[in-house]
């Protein structure tokens, strides 16, 4: 097989979470374009047929399903419904994800448990509804978007440097347990990307001038740069990676 050929994706059913806007829906995008036939996520209905709109006006069309991620109980009966109806699941990227800015001394009970469910438990969820599936099958991919943060702290992201760093964590620990059959599951760490996420931190001038001075390519991310990435954890080309967490940051934990 040739590396191109590997890189393909055609005829594989690929789910990714949180996929409406921003990292996600790039990397559904990219997926589509590699051949997957590919169902978007989310919890907002229009959010979603704006993204299934303007990923069909390129010619790329998806399928959408309105599902919280972090309801163990709706992530089966997603994942059974989408296996029955559109086919057996091949892909999972798990991308839903939120942050919680603010000094650890003053932030709430509950900012921490919604970032816990959103970020750590609905990888969880997904995680094992998709492995009950693939496990028969002896094949699948799962892939987990980690963060640079799964590795290293900011001041103020407490909730989601250790939701991120414990993704990473059981990233490895599936990767264990099901790579004897035939699933590898991989982690991507992207660093700081202009999405509707970071816009905050894109607009606080002192923040933007510190990251672009820090990053050896002295810029932000674009968020179709990680599409190809997505593609190759998701498929073929990366058959015997298992485990690994792939930092996509410019460079930015390699700086000091």
């Amino acid at each position: 097989m040739s590396p191109a050929d590997a890189s393909r994706l055609d005829g594989r059913v690929a789910l990714v979470t949180g996929s409406s806007t921003g990292l996600g829906l790039a990397i559904a995008r990219g997926l589509v374009q590699a051949g997957a036939t590919v169902v978007l996520n989310g919890r907002s209905m229009p959010r979603l047929d704006a993204a299934c709109r303007a990923l069909a006006d390129e010619g790329l069309p998806v399928h959408a399903r309105v599902f919280d991620v972090g309801d163990e109980a709706a992530v089966d009966a997603a994942i059974a419904e989408i296996e029955a109806t559109i086919g057996p699941l091949a892909i999972l990227f798990n991308n839903a994800g939120i942050a919680r800015r603010g000094p650890v001394h003053e932030l709430s009970s509950d900012a921490w448990r919604d970032v816990m469910r959103t970020n750590l438990d609905a990888a969880f969820y997904t995680g094992r509804a998709a492995a009950r599936a693939m496990m028969p099958r002896r094949s699948g991919r799962i892939v987990n978007v980690c963060s640079v943060l799964s590795d290293v702290a900011r001041a103020g992201t407490a909730a989601y440097t250790t939701s991120k760093g414990a993704l990473k964590m059981l990233t490895k620990s599936m990767a264990v347990e099901l790579g004897p059959h035939g699933i590898t599951v991989n982690g991507i760490a992207p660093g700081y990307f202009r999405t509707e996420m970071t816009d905050g931190l894109a607009a606080d001038a002192a923040f933007d001038a510190w990251l672009t001075n820090r990053v050896p390519l002295r810029r932000w991310g674009r968020p179709e740069e990680i599409a190809p990435v997505a593609v190759f954890l998701a498929s073929d080309a990366s058959s015997f990676v298992n485990g690994h967490l792939l930092v996509v940051d410019g460079g930015l934990t390699s700086s000091v």
